[in-house]
């Protein structure tokens, strides 16, 4: 229990619940993206892709979490998991009329296999940006953290 828990708060300073809901702050993007709601280069498009990694810096300052970096990260790790997620069930808007092909020396492959591989880095590359956002944020809060002291 003393390797989970620092004086009665959790290992990442934060309730589980508090991590998957601040993650879910970045969510609605990826939805209004998707939808073709919002487009890149506007303001509108600017603040749904920085104020959500701003607020998770700043719960992680304000609540002095043991790890900044590590709690920030999850947080990105989690919104990974949920921008895949997202991608994937929206995948027949973005893609209306069929999932893209390999091309090149793949593109002989079975439309099947071709769609799967499609997804497959599409969701892995999801995640892989969700825990970038999450260690470039976790990195901020980590210096900030470390400058208020």
């Amino acid at each position: 229990m003393e390797n989970t828990r620092r004086q009665g708060r959790p290992a990442l300073g934060l309730p589980v619940l508090a991590l998957v809901g601040l993650a879910l702050l970045a969510a609605p993007r990826v939805v209004l993206h998707d939808l073709d709601l919002i487009q890149e280069g506007t303001v509108v498009n600017a603040l749904f892709v920085f104020v959500p990694p701003l607020v998770w810096i700043a719960v992680a300052v304000l609540r002095r979490v043991p790890n900044p970096f590590l709690t920030v990260l999850v947080i990105g790790a989690i919104y990974g998991v949920l921008l895949a997620v997202g991608h994937q069930l929206l995948w027949h808007v973005s893609f209306p009329d069929g999932t893209p092909r390999l091309g090149g020396n793949l593109g002989d492959v079975p439309p099947a296999t071709s769609e799967v591989v499609v997804r497959g880095f599409a969701a892995v590359g999801s995640v892989f940006t969700g825990v970038l956002v999450g260690a470039v944020s976790g990195l901020v809060a980590w210096g900030v953290g470390k400058l208020r002291r």
